[in-house]
């Protein structure tokens, strides 16, 4: 990537809490300027703004607020965010629907809702942040956040995984139809943050069944992304940070077992 003569700029989608604001404060600890952004925890994503600016007074942090799943708004979020901090060099799609389903309860509203914010949203403002380097003669890049278990799969959230899979899939062909201005890079976590489906315990547990003896932390996937973003050899391939998480055979999703 070339180097601007601004601070370099990313934006986030999905910023406001979790995983992406682990990414938003690693990044801001490092130098990066940061677009947050968020769909409806606009409290959450100040109060992320708020912290990289403890992190990092000399840079500039702002929240942007869009519905990926609407065309209209995930196509105007790369443009608002160039406008406003005078030029963007990176995107981290991060935000994700990750609903159950599976063959039985599949249906194609699910897929829908998937295939729209999970693999429409990431080509659409890979595509956005393709023609913002042809205007400026830059280069960028751009980091799909994936899933561990496209390369261990088990039959629960069919919907999420599919929707995973195609954008997979478009790394390669996006690195292909987007060299050299920007590359195309995939990070796949494992076993990362713990939710409402799995206790405390139950989640340690299941993070210790990685061969490493550990899964990812959130730590351990901003540290990939910082690297995807900062290596200008990468394209069009996918990292996998799980412990080797994905080595071992899982008959259920984890938050199903």
């Amino acid at each position: 990537m070339s180097e601007p003569s601004r601070p370099r700029t990313v934006l986030v989608t999905g910023s406001a809490h979790r995983l992406g604001r682990e990414i938003a404060l690693a990044l801001a600890s490092c130098g990066w300027q940061v677009a947050l952004h968020y769909r409806r925890s606009a409290q959450q994503a100040q109060q992320t703004a708020t912290a990289c600016r403890q992190a990092a007074p000399a840079l500039a942090f702002e929240t942007f607020q869009a519905d990926l799943a609407d065309e209209a708004q995930a196509r105007d979020l790369v443009p608002r965010a160039a406008a406003r901090f005078g030029g963007l060099d990176a995107v981290v799609n991060n935000a994700s629907v990750f609903e159950h389903d599976d063959a039985q309860s599949f249906g194609y509203r699910s897929l829908q809702r998937h295939l729209t914010t999970n693999t429409g949203a990431p080509v659409v403002l890979a595509q956005a942040l393709h023609r913002h380097m042809q205007e400026r003669s830059g280069s960028g890049v751009v980091v799909n956040l994936l899933d561990q278990k496209l390369w261990n799969q088990n039959p629960d959230f069919l919907s999420y995984t599919l929707s995973k899979a195609a954008l997979e899939a478009a790394n390669t062909a996006l690195a292909m139809a987007l060299a050299p201005l920007v590359r195309v890079v995939g990070v796949a976590p494992g076993l990362t943050l713990t939710s409402h489906m799995l206790s405390q315990e139950k989640f340690e547990a299941l993070h210790r069944l990685a061969p490493l003896g550990r899964s990812s932390t959130p730590a351990d996937i901003a540290h990939a992304v910082r690297f995807a973003l900062e290596n200008p050899a990468i394209t069009g391939t996918t990292l996998l940070v799980d412990g080797g998480q994905h080595l071992v055979r899982q008959p259920r999703d984890f938050s199903m077992m």
